[in-house]
């Protein structure tokens, strides 16, 4: 009964449903319990070691032979400036004296790596069903390598323009990225944020412009969302925040109870955290040092200088300075296990296309 299974049959899954890898929230539990109840669980790798990406895939081959998918970064290392750096260390450096750290104590390094050969190397090894990219795709030596495992190739798109660029890579499905979407805008061609599109007008036309299946995402929390997005032409969806929710989740209580209580207008795009836009539920260091900074290092190396305030904030039950990251619709989530949330979207998506069918099949009366 779904419209179009061209995503569920390229990737071998039962529920046209991906949930969103985001970086640091998410683990092997619930890319598991995902992929166990029909849907494609991502395992993001962006944050993890070698070690560490080894043991998550390791344990993801012991406890489920369904499909998965891994997730990476494909972002360009940016050369350091120091400059910029101390310049974003002294905006910041109140904050420090408030909370009784030393402004001028060395910082750890940004935690966010881009795809490179040791990656690729545990890809080939374990040899994943699909392979998702963020911030475009990796050099062309290493996609041909991943391609040449198996695994289905897959990657974000904000625009028509970024579309069609990852189709002519040879892309085996997109992602459209609303604007609603949480976490880090996967923009690779442009850096304008404000002619970013919303979910429900670009999906409709990344469909029109690419012949490959369509992957929405942004916004989408519920069955109703999944059903809007395969009317606008979408063969499946990609889910985050609603995710979240779910204990499998690895956030801080001080993120979870952020989400909890969040609304429609309490999130915002800022480079305040990383160095690229994100979207996330606004607080202190949101208000006071962005949305978006022109000091802000380059991704990832803004984080660096606020991570210690992080840390220190959070130890005293604060979150004014952590990335609280979440899409528009965070107060559609609700608090349910990764895999009973995955099953009862399925079946919820399916009574309502059932609904819409009988209702355009009976005669007008």
């Amino acid at each position: 009964m779904w419209p179009d299974r061209r995503v569920q049959d390229l990737f071998g899954i039962e529920l046209p449903i991906l949930q969103a890898p985001m970086a640091g929230s998410v683990g092997s539990e619930m890319a598991i319990a995902v992929s166990e109840a029909g849907g494609l669980g991502s395992l993001p790798c962006a944050m993890l070691n070698p070690e560490q990406m080894r043991n998550e895939l390791g344990i993801i081959r012991q406890r489920t032979s369904r499909p998965i998918n891994l997730n990476f970064f494909c972002h360009q290392s940016p050369h350091a400036d120091p400059a910029r750096e101390d310049a974003w260390k002294q905006r910041l450096a109140n904050y420090y004296v408030e909370l009784g750290l030393d402004p001028q104590a060395p910082v750890p390094a940004g935690a966010r790596a881009p795809f490179d050969g040791t990656m690729c190397d545990l890809v080939e090894e374990f040899a994943p069903e699909v392979a998702s990219f963020h911030f475009g795709l990796p050099e062309s030596a290493l996609l041909e390598r991943v391609r040449a495992t198996g695994a289905k190739i897959i990657s974000s798109a904000t625009t028509v323009d970024e579309a069609r660029w990852l189709e002519s890579q040879g892309c085996d499905a997109i992602i459209a990225q609303g604007y609603e979407a949480g976490g880090h805008r996967g923009m690779f061609l442009t850096e304008d944020i404000s002619t970013q599109a919303g979910t429900i007008a670009l999906v409709p036309q990344v469909v029109d412009a690419v012949r490959v299946p369509v992957i929405a995402a942004g916004g989408i929390g519920d069955a109703r969302g999944i059903v809007a997005a395969l009317v606008l032409g979408a063969s499946a969806v990609q889910i985050g925040t609603a995710y979240l929710f779910c204990p499998e989740a690895k956030v801080s209580p001080l993120h979870r109870d952020a989400l909890k209580r969040a609304k429609d207008n309490d999130t915002v795009l800022t480079n305040v955290f990383t160095g690229r836009p994100a979207r996330g539920i606004v607080n202190r260091i949101v208000r006071e040092v962005g949305p978006m900074s022109e000091l802000a290092p380059l991704f990832p190396l803004a984080s660096a200088a606020v991570t210690p305030l992080r840390t220190k904030a959070e130890t005293v039950g604060s979150g004014d300075f952590s990335p609280l990251w979440s899409g528009q619709a965070a107060a559609l989530g609700r608090d349910v296990a990764a895999g009973e949330l995955t099953h009862q979207l399925g079946i919820n998506a399916l009574a309502i296309l059932s609904r819409l069918a009988s209702s355009i099949g009976s005669p007008s009366t």
